[in-house]
């Protein structure tokens, strides 16, 4: 079998599809692609069997790509979700010239915007499509310019490391979302969460009658976020994420009443939650 990441090797991507390919022991191939959309396609045209992506940021908050292709292009399902640590390293290729230019993806750069604007307040940043392909620019460019990047990336690129763990905040954890076609799904553990998508219509109070049909069964919500419907302006669509620790019969009852207050909904499928680092 085969899991796509979002590449090139020496991403964060990478350790976090490496650590859930033995979660699952599965011993996938993993398949390095140039975009998240990439991979997320890749499932969805059987070109690879899984992908792991980035869903969410506790500093940066939501992978919009994400979450709109899951919305609008695939029909897949989540077999499982990694929360995993995200430790941000600054790499030069020579250590002993002054850095003017940090390039990086730009999640890790708005991760680490305090410490770059304390340490490096002068110096110009340049957002590039993942980490280790700031690690590859600086590689080939040299002299001057640096990139926020993982310490595997560094040593696959040659870079120096002149400070470590340079994000924000210490607990900044990624939630990665391991996606399949639905005929390929398999439980690696007991279930802990659901994420839905569903849009509704916008009178007043539509969106009040949906989510009480989970508070009065007890059902616990632990995520909701807006994005554009694209079906026009001021239109939305719903991403909701339950805690599915309830009875079955409850559970089933507050999502058929749900699903009958909106146009349509999508269930993306019960998942286990896992935790990983690199360290």
């Amino acid at each position: 079998m085969k899991l796509a990441f979002l590449g090139p090797h020496g991403t964060n991507s990478e350790e976090a599809a490496l650590c859930m390919n033995r979660i699952s022991k599965k011993d996938m191939e993993l398949v390095a692609c140039d975009t998240i959309y990439d991979a997320i396609r890749a499932v969805d045209e059987d070109d690879v069997d899984y992908c792991l992506v980035p869903v969410e940021n506790s500093i940066e908050g939501s992978v919009r790509i994400t979450l709109d292709t899951l919305a609008h292009d695939v029909d897949l399902q989540i077999e499982a979700e990694l929360v995993w640590s995200v430790h941000n390293q600054l790499l030069v290729k020579d250590e002993n010239v002054p850095i003017h230019t940090i390039i990086s993806h730009a999640q890790p750069l708005a991760q680490c915007r305090q410490y770059l604007k304390t340490h490096y307040p002068q110096v110009k940043t340049e957002a590039v499509a993942s980490t280790a392909r700031a690690a590859e620019k600086v590689s080939r460019l040299g002299s001057g310019y640096a990139a926020i990047a993982t310490k595997s990336a560094g040593d696959l690129y040659g870079l120096k490391l002149i400070d470590s763990d340079i994000q924000d905040r210490e607990d900044n954890f990624t939630r990665f979302i391991l996606l399949t076609k639905k005929e390929h799904g398999e439980k690696l553990a007991p279930p802990a969460n659901m994420m839905l998508i569903c849009q509704i219509d916008g009178r007043a109070g539509s969106l009040y009658e949906l989510l009480g049909d989970f508070a009065r069964r007890k059902v616990n919500m632990t995520r909701i976020e807006s994005r554009p419907a694209r079906t026009g302006l001021g239109e939305y669509i719903f991403f909701i994420e339950i805690d599915v620790d309830v009875k079955e019969d409850i559970l089933q009852e507050a999502l058929t009443a749900a699903a009958a207050k909106c146009f349509w909904l999508k269930n993306l499928g019960a998942f286990p939650v896992f935790r990983g680092s690199v360290n």
